[in-house]
């Protein structure tokens, strides 16, 4: 048998205390980050699986069916993630799970050492709780530029009404009208991104044939509001 003295046996309980929490948090989901490629390579990013977002599901099946001008109906992520980036998909459903059900714990918030940093290279906005999970990661990495494409105003601007943006979070607003510039962005955010057809707007494409890293006018705040790319084929 062992005998502990009461002082003793309560170093031992802290101790044991503490390595079940540590064991506790390590099996805890954690954010998945992405190591981006192509035109993203050399950038990170924290996703969420398109596939299982409601509104990306539904405004994929909506262009598709009905053959509009909604960008959601060419959507590269959608592809990829039914194709060759398939085995992406259970890490993306964890972040969906993760970040929309609950705030994160302190411990759960990644330190990201990145001078600028992705949201939602894949997926959208998925509720109110998505967002304030994403701002306590930007807010808990102030040396770091964040961007976030959304096409879910509502969400940012409720988010808006009660709350100040961070100065390193820029909010690009991911306009689904392909072929249709928008110069001005919304209220609240930093930036418009658009697509077109590869021979339209040509002199206004200043997000065609270069890579992110190098590029870098979504992650500056600066004179730039207007971002065009022609559309992408996969």
């Amino acid at each position: 048998s062992l005998f502990l003295c009461r002082t003793c046996g309560y170093s031992l309980h802290l101790a044991l205390s503490a390595t079940y929490m540590g064991i506790f948090r390590m099996t805890k989901p954690a954010v998945h980050i992405s190591n981006m490629t192509g035109k993203l390579d050399g950038l990170r990013a924290i996703s969420t699986n398109t596939r299982t977002n409601a509104y990306c599901v539904e405004q994929h099946e909506r262009a598709v069916e009905h053959d509009t001008d909604n960008i959601c109906g060419k959507c590269y992520s959608h592809a990829m993630l039914k194709g060759f980036r398939k085995n992406m998909e259970p890490a993306l459903q964890r972040n969906s799970d993760l970040l929309s059900s609950r705030p994160l714990e302190p411990y759960e918030i990644p330190r990201i050492m990145d001078a600028v940093f992705r949201f939602d290279a894949h997926g959208e906005l998925i509720n109110m709780q998505h967002m304030e999970n994403l701002v306590a990661i930007v807010n808990d990495n102030p040396w770091c530029t964040f961007a976030l494409w959304t096409k879910r105003t509502d969400i940012v601007m409720r988010w808006l009404r009660d709350n100040v943006k961070p100065d390193n979070l820029i909010l690009i607003y991911s306009n689904p009208k392909v072929s249709h510039v928008m110069s001005k962005p919304p209220k609240g955010f930093d930036k418009t991104f658009n697509n077109v057809l590869e021979h339209e707007h040509v002199d206004k494409q200043n997000c065609t044939g270069q890579q992110c890293k190098d590029c870098r006018i979504c992650y500056t705040i600066n004179d730039i509001f207007t971002v065009v790319e022609k559309v992408k084929k996969y």
